[in-house]
């Protein structure tokens, strides 16, 4: 019979944690393995599936960028459009704002006058007589002489 000795238990007893700790060891890299396929499969599938929408969403930026430059050049040629109706408009009123409003006051004066003779007769102011605007000098003397007369009885 052989009995056994201290040393030979420690070392029994290390080989039993070693291969224990081996099948630990073992166990964890084949679930590390199983987890970095899962990721693998995972990274693969959201690359396949991102790299139409970032296509997509390039084309769609791209469409934007076409449509702002669109829009820049309409609003140049808006902007550009306006300032020419602006200077038309000074030009316009420049050049004709003066003689039409002389001519529409002259129109409006010859209506007047014309309309004042068919309807009604103008009305007489005793003592003083008016032709085409103008005051008969001799109506001058006859109203100072009323004035100084009015002031005396005053």
């Amino acid at each position: 019979m052989h009995t056994v000795s201290g040393g030979e238990v420690a070392g029994i007893l290390v080989a039993v944690f070693w291969a224990i700790l081996v099948s630990f060891l073992a166990v964890a890299l084949a679930r590390l393995a199983q987890t970095l396929r899962a990721t693998t499969k995972l990274v693969a599938d959201v690359t396949d599936q991102a790299v139409p929408l970032l296509a997509d969403a390039s084309a769609a930026v791209r469409s934007a960028q076409t449509q702002i430059e669109r829009v820049d050049a309409i609003a140049s040629d808006v902007q550009e459009v306006t300032s020419n109706a602006s200077a038309l408009s000074t030009t316009v009123a420049s050049t004709f704002g003066g003689p039409l409003v002389k001519v529409a006051a002259f129109g409006y004066g010859v209506r007047r006058a014309l309309s004042g003779r068919k309807d009604e007769a103008p009305a007489r102011v005793p003592g003083r007589t008016v032709i085409v605007g103008r005051t008969v000098p001799g109506a001058r003397r006859d109203r100072r002489s009323r004035g100084t007369s009015r002031g005396k009885r005053d």
